[in-house]
């Protein structure tokens, strides 16, 4: 899930107008480093030998880009994997882009079929969909979106934590089998984006397909031209299409919907008194969808309406801990192995990661497989998706981040990254290794072709300096095999954003003011 990425827009003093254009590919400057960065290690480690890690993908959903280039959490079914190698750690060369003067984060990356990057990026003045060239980073087209109601309630009201608390207006994005980006803007509409060439060789973005969804949401949202609204505002946080094409959307304030894309009919219901602020996961089997109070199982009826298909509860804790969205899970639900779906709850002393069948036949007394205790007391909780392959389950803990202002002058989280297996008789779980890793606030992600997982680490410096480094993980020992700086100060902090890896090798980690790239050297 995503966290909070693209929290980016924070100073913001004028109203944004869509608009659609194309540009001739531009080159921003290198983000800036911090003072620092020549005092602190460039590169630690040795390179890594890949050892492909046995397994099955998940299933190819059908409307959806190949395994690898669909989302934040590169598959329908969540795994957080990459069927491709990322960086070994070869001489390690980094690259970035500084997207905008203030903010300019990009969360979510996909890619064509020809290896470009579609990603989302905040900006001072909203959100915009951007075309990248995948090795300089150059930008192609864009498309800006509307901003976010809760950027102006930021400044308005000067508690910006409105704004990091914020999942929704086109974070949450996925590109379907046409390379098409479908997300939901902060207007409570669906669109749907080709991209591709003017005849003098630009780029362009095209609105394909806009669904208004107004009558079936809450709209009534602050704006710049509309400070004092007296009605509800409820956002839409994530879109993902099901095994026959319908087009589901979930809400902040617990409605759960269905598009049907073909005649652009809508259905939904509401989970009441629940909120929904991280994006779900989809199976020929139904639709895994978390909220802050219960893990459900979605079917669609005859006619498109959403209908649970079993619910489960969990530990919601008795309260919102440092490195949570809301009082309750923070994870997309993964669907993995033989029939599982994990989530972790938020119990208070320490989060656990929870197994479950999901078979709609399941006993209630067999529903749990595991329930498996987490990291230190009293300072366990994550806000990110799990990593699945096979019986596998990769977790970090993010208790101690809250925002780009919290690791400043030299502090960090107190970390911690576990595997967790589920037994092959499917009797319960077992803690295959514990880490110290600290990545404060990254999606992480596997490559199954060489056996290694990428974190986004920070370390605690005694000189202040704020160190933020690409770190590779064995994914069978938990061991740092090495680790490449990637850049000091706030602006290289990746804010909820996650890392991604591209079919050719490269490692992107989205960052408070642009997106960084990380791939081995010649």
């Amino acid at each position: 899930m995503v966290r909070r990425a693209l929290n980016c827009a924070v100073i913001p003093a004028v109203a944004v107008v869509v608009a659609m254009y194309g540009i001739s590919p531009t080159r921003a400057d290198a983000i800036p480093q911090a003072p620092g960065h020549r005092l602190v290690s460039h590169y630690d480690g040795s390179p890594a030998t890949a050892e492909p890690v046995p397994g099955q993908a998940p299933p190819q959903h059908p409307f959806l880009a190949p395994n690898g280039r669909s989302g934040m959490h590169a598959d329908a079914a969540g795994s957080a994997t990459y069927p491709w190698s990322g960086p070994l750690g070869r001489n390690p060369e980094v690259t970035s882009e500084k997207i905008a003067a203030l903010g300019g984060e990009c969360a979510t990356a996909t890619f064509d079929a020809a290896g470009r990057l579609v990603t989302v990026c905040g900006t001072f003045s909203g959100f915009e969909v951007k075309l990248l060239d995948p090795r300089s980073l150059a930008t192609l087209a864009e498309y800006r979106l509307p901003q976010r109601s809760s950027t102006v309630e930021a400044i308005t009201s000067l508690d910006f934590s409105k704004i990091f608390k914020d999942t929704s207006g086109g974070a949450y994005f996925y590109l379907d089998d046409q390379d098409r980006a479908v997300l939901a803007d902060a207007r409570q509409h669906v669109l749907r984006l080709a991209h591709g060439q003017n005849p003098d060789g630009s780029w362009k973005f095209t609105v394909v397909d806009d669904w208004d969804l107004t009558g079936q949401v809450p709209h009534d949202c602050v704006s710049w031209t509309h400070l004092r609204p007296r009605g509800a505002c409820d956002p839409l946080t994530s879109v993902m299409p099901d095994w026959q094409g319908r087009i589901w959307w979930v809400t902040r304030q617990g409605r759960v919907g269905t598009l049907d894309p073909a005649t652009g009919a809508l259905r939904s219901v509401r989970l009441e008194g629940e909120e929904i602020q991280n994006s779900f996961s989809v199976a020929e089997d139904g639709v895994s969808i978390v909220s802050d109070h219960a893990l459900y199982s979605f079917r669609a009826t005859a006619d498109g309406t959403p209908q649970v298909q079993w619910r489960q509860t969990y530990d919601r804790g008795s309260g919102t801990k440092p490195g949570s969205v809301n009082q309750g899970s923070g994870t997309t639900p993964d669907l993995f192995g033989d029939g599982y779906v994990a989530i972790t709850d938020n119990a208070d002393d320490r989060m656990n990661v929870l197994v479950y069948r999901r078979g709609v036949d399941v006993p209630a007394d067999r529903r749990l497989v595991c329930k498996v205790p987490v990291f230190g007391s009293g300072a366990s909780t994550t806000d990110n998706s799990l990593i699945s392959w096979g019986n596998s389950l990769v977790v970090e803990n993010n208790y101690g981040y809250e925002n780009l202002t919290t690791l400043v002058r030299g502090r960090s989280v107190v970390g911690g990254v576990s595997r967790v297996d589920v037994r092959p008789d499917g009797s319960g779980c077992d803690t295959v290794w514990e880490s110290g890793i600290r990545s404060p606030s990254t999606v992480p992600k596997l490559s199954t072709a060489n056996g290694l997982l990428y974190f986004y680490e920070k370390q605690p410096n005694a000189w202040g300096i704020d160190a933020w480094y690409l770190s590779a993980v064995d994914f069978r020992t938990g061991q740092r095999r090495w680790r490449r700086l990637t850049g000091t100060g706030p602006l290289y902090d990746n804010n909820w954003a996650p890392i991604t890896i591209g079919p050719d090798g490269t490692a992107y980690v989205g960052v408070f003011n642009g997106i960084v790239a990380v791939r081995d050297g010649g």
